[in-house]
Formats: C-alpha cells, sequence, structure tokens
C-alpha cells in the first residue's frame, strides 16, 4: 500500500528504512516458518509510502495480513534445504504527528479517564476499542510490586499529563539501561528487584504501571532515530529496533511515550506494531526443523532521513 504524496504534509520527516535479520546454522535446516512484524503502520500522523519484505531462499509462501491489533503482520515459509536464512525489510516512510500532543493531557483529569473507561454504561467506540488494554496480558500480569511501584501517582485532581511525566520520572531515576542484562523471558518482577533493563523492559514496566491505575496502555514497537556521539561518523547498520508504551484518553486518543529515553514521542518514531506486550508483535519469530545445535544471530537497522522527498 502507498500513499500519494498530496496526503502528506510538507512539514513531515521522511524516512527510508532497512530491517536486516541473518540466521547463520551448524547444519541443515529442512524447513523454516516465520512471521514478521516489520511493515511500518500506516495512521495517526504516519504515512507508508512503500514497504516491502523480502526472504532468502526464496520462500514457497510468503503472505501479509492484518492482524487483530490492526499490524500488517507477513507470513512466510521456505522449505529449501538451507544453512544461512535472511529477512529484510524495507519501507519509506513519512512522519507528521502534529507534536507529541502531551499538552492535550494537561486538559484531561486521569480519574475521569479512569472512570469513563470503567463505566459499563459508556459505550464509545473508542472507549470499546481501548478497553482491551486495562486486562493482563501473557507478559504483562497483574503485580503487587508494580502496583506499590505505581501506587502514588493517581492522586486525586491530577492532570494525565502529571501522571505520565512523574512515571516517566521515576523509571528513569530509579533503572539503568544495561544492553543484554535481560532477555525476552524475563519478567517484571525480576526487573523490578535488579533496577535494570533494555527498551522492552521499561515499555512492559510503564504498561503494567499505567494498568495497574486502571488505564488502558498498550506496548509499541519500532524504530528511534540515533545520533552518533560528537565528531564520529554515523554507522551504516547501527540503528535498532525499539519499544515503548501507549495511554489512551478519551477524545485525544493514544498518546506514546518513551520510558527508555525519558520522553513523550514525537517524529523521530516509527511505529511498527502495538499489541498487548511483546509477545502480541515480536519483529520476528518462528520455527525451524533441523539437526542444528548452534546458529548466529545478526541484525541490523538503519533508519536515514530523506530530506525533500515526500514522494511515492
Amino acid at each position: 500500500m502507498a500513499t500519494a504524496a498530496a496526503e502528506i504534509p510538507a512539514t513531515a520527516k521522511v524516512w527510508q528504512l532497512t530491517h536486516r535479520t541473518e540466521y547463520v546454522y551448524d547444519d541443515e535446516v529442512f524447513t523454516s516458518y516465520g512471521r514478521a512484524h516489520l511493515i511500518p503502520r500506516h495512521g495517526a500522523g504516519q504515512y507508508r509510502l512503500a514497504a516491502q519484505v523480502e526472504v532468502d531462499p526464496a520462500p514457497a509462501d510468503l503472505r501479509e495480513h492484518t492482524d487483530f491489533f490492526g499490524n500488517r503482520s507477513t507470513y512466510f515459509s521456505v522449505r529449501t534445504p538451507h544453512r544461512e536464512l535472511s529477512v529484510t525489510a524495507t519501507s519509506r516512510v513519512a512522519v507528521d504527528r502534529g507534536g507529541t500532543h502531551r499538552d492535550a493531557l494537561r486538559d484531561v483529569r486521569a480519574r475521569d479517564v479512569h472512570e469513563r473507561l470503567h463505566d459499563r454504561a459508556d459505550l464509545a467506540a473508542d472507549l470499546n476499542a481501548a478497553r482491551q488494554y486495562l486486562l493482563p496480558s501473557p507478559m504483562i500480569g497483574r503485580a503487587e510490586q508494580v502496583a506499590e511501584f505505581a501506587q502514588d501517582l493517581m492522586r486525586p485532581a491530577r492532570s494525565l499529563d502529571e501522571v505520565v511525566a512523574d512515571l516517566l520520572d521515576r523509571i528513569h531515576d530509579g533503572f539503568s539501561y544495561v544492553s543484554g542484562s535481560t532477555t525476552v523471558r524475563t519478567t517484571l518482577a525480576e526487573v523490578l528487584a535488579s533496577r535494570e533493563g533494555v527498551c522492552q523492559d521499561f515499555a512492559h514496566l510503564a504498561v503494567a504501571a499505567l494498568r495497574s491505575m486502571g488505564l488502558a496502555a498498550r506496548y509499541v514497537s519500532g524504530y528511534l532515530e540515533t545520533q552518533p556521539p560528537p565528531g564520529k561518523p554515523r554507522l551504516v547498520g547501527a540503528d535498532a529496533s525499539h519499544a515503548w508504551a501507549s495511554v489512551f484518553a478519551p477524545g485525544v486518543g493514544w498518546v506514546d511515550l518513551d520510558p527508555t529515553n525519558h520522553k513523550f514521542v514525537d517524529d523521530s518514531y516509527i511505529v511498527t506494531a502495538v499489541g498487548r506486550d511483546y509477545s502480541d508483535v515480536p519483529p520476528l519469530k518462528g520455527v525451524i526443523y533441523t539437526e542444528s545445535k548452534k546458529n548466529t544471530l545478526k541484525v541490523s537497522v538503519d533508519m536515514v532521513p530523506i530530506v525533500g522527498d515526500s514522494s511515492t
């Protein structure tokens, strides 16, 4: 699906995005099945100009569909014996969200949001759609430690902006980003105990904290523009996938927040997928049939700004 250039605001940032994943196995793989969430979403100030997913060796089956959460999902199967497999997603995306929408939260009382979400007589369509994100999910259950972590944020008369800003402060001040310190199986209880993690962990913690206060929150997977250290060249493939959280406010919609970087999300972010937690939207997952005991994985991401080009 492509978007006509006339639909895109002149102020939009345009990005060329490449995400390449390579697997190398120590023995032959007979069959590989995979599912990817690598195609950027379209809507909410984000315009997908072009996107494709390529698999090598050539897949016997390659299909796309829109999943329950509105994400573009790609399924593939490779039935040719192979020792290497690569999945490359390339896309061009324009972004103009009109700001972070943080200002809109200043006029919204957090208690009012809570009351409307839990009022069963209020059947507004946006509320009904958001209510699924009040509930526990596979990787974000109800936990006493999380409730204690967030217990004093939801004070009477506070705006939703104040609640979210204090939550960002609490995660930023109380936790350390340590690459490799956790895995996809690390629990929130373990993160709260160790006080360290990576973006996935902090996104889960923010979502869990918001849900513990009776607010609707979801997990967001995507990319963030990164800058090299001062005086250093930009390295090809040095960008990475990222994760953050999103909170719902009636009349405003979803507002994204990045606890890892202590900020509200702006036009330097690209959204690929949203879900209840990471288990709904991993960038790539699959099953292989093989006798291989070992494999190596290499992931490279490039998010490059394109100046003055919003064409298809």
